[in-house]
């Protein structure tokens, strides 16, 4: 397979990292609008299949061009999601699939934002569904870990554990500190704004798709390997827009184990502007000041060093069990950061990000996964990926009792 890998950040070179290790690959075109990222990730690597490209990703002409050049059967966009649409259409347009982490930008309800939908997450892209089935390829979307993994266990547990699905309830948390920052997003903190404050979105079978305030519905779960326990919230994510597509459920969640610290200065970037991402002039420049808020902080990226504990990424299923009898569980997946620092030089959350579109991309390689339209992780068989995640050295887990 030749793979466009669009973005050089700590989830790109992350991808390089483990895609290194695998024979599916036949070359690896890592591209970033800063072209000594790029070159770091590709030299990181140290793999003759891989080379480094500058693009810009919101040129689609550019993106083209480059698939074109390379001869790519797919472009992977590891970019935020402000660049999916340019990145999806690209792909498209050049004749090849495409796979994201993260879907299409949502705008909330004009009149109830923390009532009713407006534009979903991933609306857009569910639009153009009929052209990518035309055309006969592939966009596989939202398969990162959250959203990706949890969408897998979805369809495994529907599939091998359930007969009826009262809900599905995505529950992330961690125990990771960052030595000598107060404040340190694990994540590209572009991103986790617009998760984070934008109106939560909920599934109910009887009711579709509505939104509720920001940090909704708090509950305390417990998180398995030693975790313990972490008050999650609710915060707006793919999962919930993508599993009512493919699953049968009675209701569809997403909560976060942010805790009351993080909460806190998200509230206040939100109180004071600094969520936005409409530029303000600031003497001769003009800047978004949400791309000043990400340029301020250190990268994710840099952070694997200064970082101990753990990641968890999982999905809580309860209903009625195939036996007929009620069950909860809880299928998840950690990522201790002491190993993938020492293992592939990632911190744990970019590791655990992607190595998912990885294992994804490598069934899609060997024809173990098919398909052709814009789909989640749902719409295929969860077994092979879950086999060769494990396979890959960073097995899953399943709690009983949730």
């Amino acid at each position: 397979m030749r793979i466009l890998l669009v973005g050089a950040g700590g989830v790109g070179s992350a991808v390089a990292a483990i895609a290194a290790r695998r024979a599916f690959v036949e070359c690896l075109v890592v591209a970033d609008f800063d072209p000594a990222r790029a070159g770091k990730a590709v030299a990181a690597a140290g793999d003759a299949r891989f080379v480094a490209a500058r693009v810009d990703a919101s040129d689609e002409a550019a993106v083209r061009a480059l698939v074109a050049e390379h001869g790519c059967d797919v472009v992977l966009n590891a970019t935020d999601p402000r660049f999916v649409m340019p990145l999806f259409r690209a792909a498209l347009a050049a004749g090849a699939d495409y796979l994201d982490m993260a879907m299409s930008l949502s705008r909330p309800h004009p009149e109830r934002p923390y009532e009713e939908t407006g534009v979903k997450l991933g609306d857009e892209q569910f639009a153009h569904a009929a052209e990518w089935e035309a055309a006969g390829r592939l966009a596989l979307v939202g398969m990162g870990v959250e959203p990706g993994l949890s969408d897998v266990f979805a369809r495994y547990a529907a599939d091998h554990l359930f007969r009826e699905i009262d809900e599905l309830g995505v529950r992330d948390g961690a125990d990771l500190t960052v030595r000598g920052h107060a404040f340190a997003p694990s994540f590209n903190i572009w991103t986790t704004i617009e998760e984070c404050l934008n109106p939560p979105v909920v599934w109910e079978r009887d009711r579709g798709w509505f939104t509720t305030e920001p940090f909704s519905e708090p509950e305390v779960f417990d998180f398995p390997e030693g975790i313990g326990p972490v008050e999650c919230v609710n915060v707006e994510h793919e999962e919930v827009l993508l599993m009512p597509r493919w699953v049968d459920a009675r209701r569809v969640t997403f909560k976060y184990g942010l805790g009351s610290d993080f909460i806190g200065v998200l509230k206040v970037l939100h109180t004071v502007g600094l969520d936005s991402t409409t530029p303000v002039r600031v003497g001769d420049v003009e800047v978004a000041p949400r791309d000043l808020v990400a340029a301020a902080l250190p990268d994710p990226a840099s952070l694997g060093g200064l970082m101990t504990g753990r990641s968890c990424a999982g999905l809580w299923v309860s209903g009625t069990g195939t036996d007929g009898r009620p069950r909860q569980v809880y299928l998840y997946h950690v990522v201790d950061n002491a190993w993938s620092m020492a293992e592939y030089g990632s911190q744990a959350v970019v590791w655990q990000t992607a190595v998912n579109p990885v294992v994804a991309l490598e069934l899609l390689a060997t024809g173990r996964w098919r398909g052709s339209g814009v789909l989640g992780p749902e719409a295929f068989d969860a077994v092979p990926f879950l086999d060769l995640l494990t396979a890959y050295g960073s097995p899953w887990g399943l709690r009983e009792g949730g």
